[in-house]
């Protein structure tokens, strides 16, 4: 039987109090905050200090030009965001189920998926259900993970870092990443057989920032070699910009097998024919354990499954962790 004595419930919480707590964590000041909402600011006081009371601790540090949150409020504040982003979201389907339209699903990948599994899952769901609204972002496994935490996202094709924490995460993994070093169609050494990583540390290089975990390992594997890293190098993870500087360079460019091999069908870059020893960790579709995925969310994770026994060979699973790799 569901329970109906939650805290917020004895506590009246306001939808208003949820949008002053995300409200002050982006003006910074109480003032400002209580303008965005169009309220008065003795208004906002008494929401903010009722909240307060009911949960027994202060959630803002008082300083002399503003607010700041601090580790109850930061909490109370993720919160809030997450609970705002789904009513809006039910709102959302709400309105779609009206307009006679499924719903909406948004999807978020990083970017060899991006490339070889969404275009092929995304394709297959529209053919079904072409009113299923569907938005995609192509972004870095951080970057996703937040908006997914946010309730920006109903799901991910992404990866886990070993200190992410996964207590709301259900993954299921789909496969690794090999790289490639990529250069221009015409370039010098586009068919030079026999090349070393000794022969090419001089050249010229587009690689990842520097705080990635594929930078750290590319350079780990010219160690390994007994070879300095490259140090005439271009940091970059935009791929429009890396596109760009290799037509118009010799540069070579560490990219995602599957990114690589899009690049060489197309002719747009060569794939140098040197193995790159510095392979990426695997990834996997990612969901929240902990919230229900709408329709439409359900059909494209079901499309992207299916898909990926296609592009990656995987074998049917339920979705949850895999700890077959320790």
């Amino acid at each position: 039987m569901t329970n109906y004595s939650h805290w917020f419930v004895r506590a009246r919480l306001k939808t208003r109090q949820l949008l002053l707590l995300v409200a002050l964590a982006e003006e910074g000041n109480l003032h400002r905050a209580a303008a965005v909402l169009n309220m008065a600011q003795p208004a906002a006081t008494k929401l903010l200090k009722d909240l307060e009371e009911v949960l027994g601790v202060t959630l803002f540090d008082r300083l002399p030009r503003g607010m700041r949150a601090n580790w109850y409020g930061e909490t109370m504040i993720r919160h809030a965001r997450i609970a705002l982003a789904t009513l809006n979201q039910a709102h959302d389907e709400v309105v779609e189920i009206q307009a006679g339209r499924v719903g909406q699903v948004n999807l978020g990948a990083i970017t060899s998926p991006g490339l070889a599994l969404l275009p092929i899952a995304v394709a297959r769901v529209k053919q079904d259900q072409p009113r299923l609204r569907v938005a995609v972002d192509i972004e870095t496994s951080a970057i996703l993970l937040e908006r997914l935490e946010q309730g920006k996202l109903d799901l991910l094709v992404a990866r886990l870092s070993a200190d992410q924490d996964k207590s709301n995460l259900e993954y299921e993994t789909l496969t690794g990443e090999t790289v490639c070093a990529v250069v221009r169609p015409q370039h010098p050494l586009a068919r030079v057989e026999g090349l070393t990583l000794a022969d090419i540390a001089s050249e010229g290089w587009i690689v990842p920032p520097e705080n990635s975990v594929l930078r750290h390992r590319f350079e780990l594997m010219y160690l390994e070699a007994g070879l300095r890293p490259p140090e005439n190098v271009i940091e970059s993870a935009a791929l429009l910009f890396v596109t760009a500087m290799l037509q118009r360079s010799d540069m070579i460019a560490v990219l995602a097998a599957e990114v690589a091999n899009y690049y060489q069908t197309h002719g747009i870059a060569a794939i140098l024919p040197i193995d790159m020893p510095c392979h990426m960790d695997t990834f996997g579709l990612i969901t929240r354990s902990d919230r229900v995925l709408s329709p439409g969310a359900r059909i494209m994770l079901d499309a992207l499954r299916t898909a990926s026994r296609s592009v990656y060979n995987t074998p049917s699973k339920v979705l949850g962790f895999d700890t077959s790799s320790g």
